[in-house]
């Protein structure tokens, strides 16, 4: 028997700005979740907020307790800070979230919605709309690593709606502190701003030798001083900072803490946020049935690799099944005060989409 259609009365553009309204910053994305809970709920969809807090939806599982071999679309519903006014302008929707990353979870839900609409699935879907990804802890992404075993995954990142994400690079955080007994500047004492900029320049002098030889930006070692401060109460003096690197697979981050605690110059130092970098194959039924949809609405296919990080890199070293990231919405905008998504490209990536689930399940 034929599901119900429960998406005709339904407007894809309206629930991206509802959901875009909703502010979901990292650790505070509860109100965001139950909203999408009762969405898919709506579309027919078995769905509940897990114990993570990510908004979890079921397509085609008579049982969802016991899926064998399911399709994950895994997105985060969470953003970095910042309002973003929420308006239509131009036939663009702006809004914190529009491109990273609530735009192409809404389009998993509709596609998803679709998809249940045509009829029963062979293989079932699973949706998830992930916590804390920009906070760097990936809660809801490490949750979920033991609940689902895939046949496939598609990471909602902004990919553009013709374009496949095959990889992304991977990541380091430092953090590092450094204190000295006051001094006069005359004197032949090393202040600690002095070391913590002495730090800096060995990172970067690091990563420019490492560089040298490589013409990719995936290839390469690229740092970025997030945050230093210094000052003082007259009797101590301190400096701290905050360095990012950007990891290329060859380079794995506990071998790169190790390099940097002998550049440390007496600080203290500490790490988090590392993961390796990760590429998926782009030779499997998973990019042949995405490759499938771009064509049919009307889009030239291309690839990726990005600089920065995502689930991805979570989840593929675990799962070891065919993976990219699809998503629509321009990553150059990821974090700006000008983020926004054009409506055309968003309905198109739905239309790609649901054609490639149509292929694969």
């Amino acid at each position: 028997m034929h599901q119900r259609d429960t998406t005709t009365d339904f407007e894809p553009v309206r629930f991206l700005e509802e959901l875009v309204r909703i502010e979901s910053y990292s650790g505070e994305e509860t109100a965001a979740a139950h909203f999408l809970v009762a969405t898919m709920q709506r579309l027919g969809m078995h769905s509940f907020v897990d114990a993570a807090g990510n908004a979890v939806g079921i397509v085609g599982a008579s049982d969802p307790a016991h899926l064998e071999a399911p399709l994950v679309l895994l997105g985060h519903i969470d953003t970095v800070g910042g309002v973003v006014p929420v308006r239509t302008e131009g036939g663009r929707l702006y809004g914190r979230g529009t491109v990273d990353a609530k735009g192409p979870f809404a389009t998993f839900v509709v596609a998803a919605a679709q998809r249940l609409a045509r009829g029963p699935l062979q293989r079932p879907l699973v949706l998830v709309g992930a916590v804390e990804e920009e906070a760097a802890s990936s809660k809801g992404a490490h949750y979920i690593l033991d609940k689902y075993t895939p046949a496939a995954c598609i990471i909602g990142e902004p990919s553009g709606w013709d374009k496949l994400t095959l990889g992304y690079k991977g990541r380091l955080l430092v953090e590092g502190r450094w204190q000295t007994d006051s001094a006069h500047s005359a004197g032949r004492n090393v202040p600690a701003a002095e070391r913590a900029v002495s730090f800096w320049n060995a990172i970067q002098g690091y990563c420019i030798a490492y560089n040298e030889d490589k013409t990719r930006l995936f290839d390469q070692v690229l740092p970025s001083l997030r945050a230093i401060n210094s000052g003082g109460d007259g009797l101590r003096e301190w400096a701290s900072l905050t360095v990012g690197l950007r990891l290329p697979p060859e380079v794995q981050p506990a071998e790169l803490e190790e390099l940097l605690c002998t550049f440390a110059n007496q600080g203290d130092l500490s790490f988090r946020g590392g993961c390796m970098a990760y590429q998926g194959d782009k030779n499997n039924t998973l990019v042949r049935a995405m490759l499938k949809g771009v064509r049919a609405a009307g889009g030239k296919p291309g690839f990726l690799l990005k600089t920065g990080t995502s689930d991805m890199n979570v989840v593929g070293p675990v799962w070891q099944c065919p993976i990219l990231a699809y998503g629509p919405g321009d990553s150059s905008l990821d974090h700006t005060p000008d983020e926004h998504i054009e409506i055309a490209e968003y309905q198109r990536a739905i239309d790609t989409l649901t054609i490639a689930l149509h292929e694969l399940t």
